[in-house]
């Protein structure tokens, strides 16, 4: 009797065993099912991962090159504006697509204030500063046709003063001369001399203190395309 009970309970335990193996055989079946799941999942996340980040790459690249072709139309668009500018302000100088302030001469890119009324060099200086420019400074050849085409004499020059005066100088000679002036207003002495323009190609010096007029340059401002356009419809077309 006692060994039936026992070969009954080894057959149960054996039983249970059995089931256990199973259970955990289908509990690995599920794990591993479920991370196979989630493997594929996490490879097709890489996937379109990767993709994306190609697909962004391209589109910054695309984008740099719109940028790029943006910019080169628009400084193409601005040189023909300021050109188509330049010539409708020479029939017509106050067209509105001038850049330049009511009575200032537009050259190049700058603009020019030739005075009417005659002050020491200082008092010159400081009316250019109070219209934001500067004294005149001849830095290229362009200036120096800009001075020859506008028959100047006796105008002040931004260069700078200095206790001994020389002979006449060549203006051509004083392109981009470290003695153009840097701005400084203090009081100058009554033997100080300042240099201005003779006979259109010509700097000589006098007492600064002497009223002469005097030339105003300063940056122009960019054309505006829009203010071309604007009231140039050709007659007969409204």
């Amino acid at each position: 009797m006692s060994e039936e009970v026992t070969y009954a309970d080894l057959k149960f335990q054996d039983s249970s065993k059995i089931e256990n193996i199973q259970e955990f055989d289908q509990v690995g079946t599920k794990v591993y099912t479920t991370s196979k799941i989630e493997m594929e999942k996490l490879k097709k996340l890489q996937y379109f991962k990767e993709e994306l980040q190609k697909n962004v790459s391209l589109q910054l690249m695309h984008n740099m090159n719109n940028s790029k072709n943006i910019t080169k139309l628009s400084i193409t668009l601005q040189t023909i504006a300021t050109k188509l500018c330049y010539e409708l302000s020479r029939k017509k100088p106050e067209h509105q697509c001038n850049p330049c302030p009511k009575e200032w001469i537009w050259h190049g890119n700058s603009c020019y204030l030739l005075s009417k009324d005659f002050k020491t060099w200082q008092n010159s200086d400081k009316m250019c500063s109070a219209n934001n420019a500067s004294l005149l400074k001849i830095k290229d050849k362009s200036v120096v046709e800009f001075i020859k085409s506008q028959n100047l004499h006796n105008y002040w020059l931004g260069l700078s003063p200095r206790k001994d005066p020389t002979d006449y100088e060549n203006l051509e000679k004083k392109i981009m001369s470290p003695d153009w002036f840097t701005r400084n207003t203090n009081d100058r002495s009554d033997r100080m001399y300042c240099r201005n323009i003779i006979d259109k190609i010509y700097i000589y010096y006098d007492y600064c203190t002497t009223p002469k007029k005097y030339i105003c340059e300063k940056l122009a401002n960019p054309v505006r395309t829009e203010s071309i356009l604007m009231n140039e419809v050709p007659a007969g077309r409204i």
